[in-house]
């Protein structure tokens, strides 16, 4: 008989230090694609553009670790933190005012899998860069492991965060 075994975020950190491209998902590791070209250079340009929008308001931390209590440790694209998020732990829920993945072989595990682990610790807004359909998808209001909203924005139109208007 075959036992699955769950991880801790501390055994995670223990036993894959320093491994890239591993995220643990509520005690389970996946293993994340290699980043394509397309990815790259779209994750580049929303790197640029949110700094200089936010670079006054909050912290533009690209494909960085955030724990998401109590059995997640997942490394977004990028996420805007709060100015005072401390220095001594990795960022979490309460510290994250936006999470971005930019998505084209992801697009199913970050809808999916992702997305109701955001909502349910309170993420307050999650962005998946649909590089599939060239869509942007903005999750807001969450509710138990949903948003409440879904809003598509396509190439050229305007989206509102944090009183900043971006053009997709």
């Amino acid at each position: 008989m075959a036992t699955r075994y769950r991880f801790s975020v501390e055994e995670f950190e223990r036993v894959f230090a320093g491994v890239k491209n591993l995220e643990l998902l509520e005690g389970e590791i996946y293993q994340m694609s290699p980043i394509g070209p397309k990815h790259m250079h779209t994750l580049n340009r929303l790197t640029g553009l949110l700094a200089v929008v936010f670079s006054k308001k909050a912290i533009v931390s690209v494909q960085n670790p955030i724990r998401v209590p109590p059995g997640s440790e997942l490394e977004p694209d990028l996420v805007l933190l709060s100015s005072n998020t401390p220095q001594d732990r990795l960022p979490e829920p309460q510290e994250v005012l936006l999470i971005i993945e930019v998505s084209d072989t992801t697009l199913e595990y970050d809808r999916k899998e992702k997305l109701p682990v955001y909502a349910g610790a309170g993420i307050p807004e999650y962005w998946v860069v649909n590089l599939i359909d060239d869509v942007l998808e903005v999750y807001r209001e969450p509710m138990g492991r949903l948003y409440r909203t879904c809003t598509l924005y396509k190439p050229g139109e305007m989206v509102e965060f944090m009183g900043e208007k971006l053009e997709w």
